[in-house]
């Protein structure tokens, strides 16, 4: 599990995209391994430590595909 800390400014969503970029979130299992934080406020308090929980390697990762073109 990784840990970050909130710099001025943050929202989860944006710790969450600068800590890993476009990769899959779980925000609830965000929420549960870090009690409490929710009740922040929408804008994380600079230097707030938040653990983001593993995600699923790749593999384990299932995507539906489109094919706009028949």
């Amino acid at each position: 599990m990784d840990s970050v800390r909130a710099i001025e400014g943050d929202t989860l969503d944006a710790l969450i995209w600068r800590a890993r970029g476009l990769g899959p979130v779980d925000l609830p299992a965000v929420l549960a391994a870090n009690p409490g934080l929710a009740a922040l406020g929408p804008v994380l308090p600079k230097g707030t430590p938040v653990r983001l929980p593993d995600t699923p390697t790749p593999a384990a990762k299932v995507r539906d595909t489109l094919n706009l073109w028949d």
